[in-house]
C-alpha cells in the first residue's frame, strides 16, 4: 500500500492538472492508482468540470471521489481563503470498491425516495467504510445513513458535506471523471485494508450527569424532575463566575448513546447543539430528537475544548495501535474551526502530524461533517473527522 499528495496553486486548468499529474507519477512510478479524492477551493469552480476530466483520463484511477470546499487540506498546510487544488491518491490492491452517487426525490411532506444505490452493496462480501461528500442542499443525509445501516449493517460512514457553495447548484461534487451538482457521492471501501475512523466533537463535559425526565421531540423539559433550564443555570454557576460566562457562551449537550455503560467517559455522548430556551416551561431545545429515559451532561466546546480534544483522541489511537504502520490519512473538518477558531493557522494538520510522522493526508473544511460515534453514523458540527490508513497486515478497528 502507497498514499501521496499532491498540491497545485496555479491557475488554468492545464498548470494545475501537470502539477498534479507530475507529482504523482514521480512518487508512483509505474503503480496504478487504485483510489483519488480530489478537492478544491472554489475559485476552481468553474474549470472543475475540464480539470477533473483532465484528472481522470491521464491517471485512470479506479475510482475518483472529491467535492469542493471553502477551504482544504494540504499533508502541511490548511488552505483558507486561498486557491488552492489537492489530490490524494492511494495504490491499494486487492481492495474492494465501490463507486456511487446517489439523488434524492421528495416523495411528500419530508419523505424522500432514494435513487442510485449500486446493487453491489445490497449484500457485499464484508462490511466496507463508506467515503462520502454530499451536497448540503439536496440531500437528506439521515436517509443515506438508514440505507447503508439496512444494507451493509455497522459500516462506518467518513467525509462531509460540500461548502463554498450558498445555494442549490453551486457546490461541486467529484465522482470519476464527472462533476455532480447534487445528491451524494463516495465509494464503498472493503478488502485487505485497514481505515480506521476517529470524530474529534471537540467538546468538554461539565456538571454532573442527568437522567431526562419529560421531554417532547427536541425540547428537553425536565432532568432529574426539575426544569432543564434551572440544571443549566446551576452547573454554570458552578463554574465561578468567570467560568460560567465563559462557558454559557460555548454551552453543548452531550447525549449518551449507550445507556447501559456503568460509567461515562469523554467520547460516550453525541454532542449536539443548545438552540433555544424558555424562562417560562423551564424547556431547553437542542438540535435533535430526546427521549425521556435518555442520560445528558453539559459540555463547553472552545478552542482550548477543543484543542484538547482532537489531541487526546490521536493519542489514544497510537496507544490502542501501537503496531499500525500508517500510510495515509484524510481529514475533515468543520468550516467553523480553522483560524477562526483556534486564533492560530494549520491547528487540526499540525495535531495530526504531530502523532502520524509526516504520512501524506488531504481533506477539507466541511459544512458538516460525517463519522460514527458509538457505533453509528451521524452528521456533525464543528467536529475533525479523520480516517487513518493502514496496510492490511495492521489491526482493524
Amino acid at each position: 500500500m502507497q498514499c501521496h499528495v499532491a498540491t497545485a496553486r496555479e491557475f488554468g486548468t492545464t498548470h494545475v492538472t501537470q502539477a498534479l499529474i507530475k507529482s504523482v507519477r514521480e512518487a508512483f512510478g509505474q503503480r496504478a492508482v487504485d483510489l483519488a479524492c480530489l478537492f478544491f477551493t472554489p475559485h476552481y469552480a468553474e474549470s472543475s468540470e475540464e480539470l477533473v476530466r483532465s484528472l481522470h483520463r491521464q491517471l485512470a484511477p479506479g475510482v475518483m471521489v472529491g467535492c469542493m470546499g471553502e477551504g482544504i487540506i494540504g499533508s502541511t498546510e490548511e488552505y483558507e481563503n486561498k486557491p488552492a487544488v489537492i489530490l490524494w491518491v492511494a495504490h491499494v490492491p486487492g481492495v474492494q470498491m465501490v463507486p456511487l452517487h446517489v439523488t434524492f426525490h421528495e416523495k411528500e411532506e419530508k419523505a424522500y425516495v432514494l435513487e442510485g444505490w449500486p446493487r453491489e452493496l445490497d449484500a457485499p462480501t464484508d462490511r466496507p467504510t463508506f467515503l462520502v461528500f454530499a451536497d448540503p442542499f439536496s440531500t437528506p443525509v439521515e436517509d443515506v445513513f438508514r440505507t447503508m445501516e439496512h444494507h451493509c449493517p455497522g459500516a462506518p460512514a467518513i467525509g462531509g458535506l460540500a461548502s463554498g457553495g450558498s445555494d442549490l447548484g453551486e457546490n461541486r461534487l467529484v465522482l470519476n471523471g464527472e462533476i455532480m451538482e447534487n445528491g451524494l457521492v463516495g465509494v464503498a471501501l472493503w478488502g485487505p485494508v485497514s481505515i480506521r475512523t476517529l470524530v474529534s466533537q471537540g467538546c468538554q463535559p461539565i456538571g454532573e450527569r442527568f437522567v431526562v425526565t419529560r421531554a417532547e421531540k427536541n425540547i428537553i423539559y425536565e432532568l432529574g424532575g426539575a426544569p432543564t433550564l434551572a440544571r443549566l443555570q446551576e452547573t454554570l454557576q458552578r463554574l465561578g463566575p468567570e467560568g460560567g460566562q465563559r462557558a454559557a457562551m460555548s454551552v453543548q449537550v452531550g447525549v449518551a448513546f449507550d445507556e447501559q455503560r456503568e460509567r461515562f467517559d469523554r467520547g460516550d455522548f453525541l454532542i449536539r447543539g443548545l438552540v433555544g430556551a424558555d424562562q417560562r416551561s423551564g424547556g431547553v431545545a437542542i438540535s435533535d430528537v430526546v427521549k425521556e429515559g435518555q442520560t445528558i451532561q453539559f459540555h463547553v466546546r472552545d478552542p482550548k475544548a477543543a484543542s484538547e480534544d482532537f489531541n487526546l483522541l490521536l493519542a489514544q489511537d497510537r496507544l490502542i495501535y501501537p503496531q499500525a504502520v500508517l500510510k495515509g490519512a484524510l481529514l475533515f473538518s468543520c468550516y467553523g474551526r480553522g483560524r477562526r477558531f483556534f486564533a492560530e493557522p494549520n491547528h487540526d494538520i499540525a495535531a495530526l502530524q504531530r502523532r502520524t510522522a509526516g504520512i501524506p493526508v488531504a481533506g477539507f473544511f466541511a459544512s458538516g461533517e460525517i463519522g460514527p460515534v458509538g457505533g453509528k453514523n451521524f452528521i456533525h458540527g464543528y467536529t475533525a473527522s479523520v480516517a487513518l490508513f493502514s496496510g492490511p497486515d495492521s489491526p482493524r478497528a
